[in-house]
């Protein structure tokens, strides 16, 4: 079971979108996601998000909201928890990213770029300002299959 991180920095009706083009045996090669990662032993969701953001962006987060839990479950890769944020202030000054070029991408065009089928589904919620939610992935190869959405009580 694998745990990680995906933010989407805001900014005026845009989202700070990362094209995996850089790394080799990327499984998200040719793909647009928003930053994160896998957290380390013993981290927190918080520290990874703020870890994984510093290193892929050189930006310090400011503020930020926890929006969805998102579990992928795949008959090619172990279960993994994807804990999913927004964030809209930051300090620092943006760097090169060595997985990909970070790019501002308009967020009326992000469904328009090379997405995971799943991403499209959670970037939705956000778009719609959707309340907390729980989102279950499931997928077959790089074929999704099924998508069931709890919304939190």
């Amino acid at each position: 079971m694998l745990n990680s991180t995906l933010c989407y920095l805001e900014r005026d009706g845009q989202y700070l979108m990362l094209h995996r083009v850089k790394k080799q045996h990327d499984l998200n090669q040719g793909k647009w996601i928003g930053v994160g990662g896998k957290f380390l032993e013993g981290e927190s969701p918080v520290q990874c998000l703020l870890r994984e953001v510093l290193e892929e962006t050189g930006l310090s987060l400011t503020s930020f909201r926890f929006r969805g839990l998102v579990t992928f479950v795949s008959d090619e890769a172990p279960t993994e928890y994807m804990f999913l944020f927004t964030a809209d202030a930051w300090s620092g000054e943006l760097h090169d990213c060595s997985e990909g070029v970070l790019q501002w991408v308009d967020k009326d065009r992000v469904p328009e770029l090379n997405l995971w089928e799943g991403d499209r589904i959670f970037l939705q919620y956000l778009h719609e300002n959707r309340p907390f939610f729980f989102l279950t992935l499931r997928y077959h190869g790089d074929q999704l299959i099924e998508a069931s959405l709890e919304n939190a009580p």
